[in-house]
């Protein structure tokens, strides 16, 4: 039976969760900034902003007022880039029943605290236990176009988490497992987003797949001590919101930090790519939260580091990747 479900946020990850929910059947409403976008989908059918050939289901319906996607939910989804999600998640409090289960469907950390999304909702939302996140490897354009896809949804609770994986779960396009280890899959979802920038930039640089798969494979271990260390479950990262998540970004070229990547390897200035692209890379913000977060909690993490330099610090890729593999000899694991 269908719910009243809100969705903050018309980019297309979330107008591909939305178009998934009013797939199976719930009362969906989708919140957009912007007026365009909006009437795109309410009168075409399509966001062709973000979006552009993928038909939408009728029944979705968009609006740029809040309280208008929101009132009367059970279910909402916050899809908002991770620096808008706690200034968002405080002008939609008001309006979120203490019953309504939250979703953040955004990978982020606060620069400031190294917050998660999750952390963030239930600061600013309370209600912890009503509270989940949905990550795995997932591109928006196939999700819509109903190819074959596998996502993870956690919560606290195992009773919510089932509830978010029925909701989303869908035999048309979209296959979702349950978690209890919240942390674990939002810091995968996080931390890949860099690393798919480190491949991006190899790849730009000419560096071949064996650089690439070293990348990737490195790149795990990092993401692995830093969750470990914030209390997540190792099999988590074994799991799609972590290796899954990580091998899609880092190779899919439907990937904006991929893209990223590659356009600073051949030789174009970072605030150049950043200006002239429409949506948002999130990989270069959580690059220097994930610092932040590293180096508060100890943890060593020389693929962010390097993509740090390059992102912030504007040193020159080739330098950087090779004093990455010119780094002191040690053994693989300890």
């Amino acid at each position: 039976m269908g719910v009243r479900v809100g969705v903050v946020g018309a980019g297309s990850w979330g107008t591909a969760l939305a178009s998934v929910l009013a797939a199976n059947g719930h009362d969906v409403t989708i919140w957009s900034r912007g007026d365009e976008v909006a009437d795109l989908i309410n009168k075409r059918h399509e966001n062709r902003v973000y979006l552009p050939g993928v038909a939408l289901p009728k029944s979705l319906r968009a609006t740029t007022t809040l309280s208008e996607a929101l009132e009367g939910t059970k279910l909402v989804v916050m899809v908002v880039p991770s620096h808008a999600m706690r200034e968002t998640a405080v002008l939609a409090a008001p309006t979120i029943s203490p019953d309504t289960i939250v979703v953040s469907a955004s990978k982020g950390i606060e620069d400031e605290g190294g917050a998660t999304m999750f952390e963030v909702l239930a600061s600013t939302l309370g209600n912890r236990e009503r509270i989940g996140v949905i990550s795995g490897p997932s591109f928006a354009a196939e999700v819509c176009a109903a190819q074959p896809t596998v996502v993870v949804a956690a919560a606290p609770t195992q009773d919510v988490a089932e509830q978010i994986q029925a909701w989303f779960h869908s035999t048309r396009a979209l296959r979702v497992y349950s978690s209890t280890d919240v942390i674990g899959v939002e810091i995968g979802g996080v931390v890949k987003n860099i690393m798919a920038i480190a491949t991006g930039v190899s790849d730009g640089l000419g560096y071949g797949h064996n650089a690439r798969a070293a990348i990737i494979t490195r790149g795990l271990a990092e993401i692995m001590r830093l969750s470990e260390a914030l209390g997540a479950r190792p099999e988590t990262l074994s799991g799609l919101s972590g290796i899954g998540d990580l091998v899609l970004t880092c190779t899919g070229d439907l990937s904006r930090n991929r893209q990223l990547g590659l356009r600073i390897g051949r030789g174009e200035k970072v605030e150049d790519i950043l200006a002239g692209m429409r949506m948002v890379a999130e990989g270069v913000r959580n690059t220097k939260a994930v610092k932040q977060l590293a180096d508060r909690e100890g943890i060593e993490m020389p693929i962010v580091n390097a993509a740090y330099r390059v992102l912030y610090e504007g040193l020159p890729p080739s330098d950087v990747l090779a004093e990455l593999f010119g780094r002191s000899l040690k053994p693989e694991f300890r």
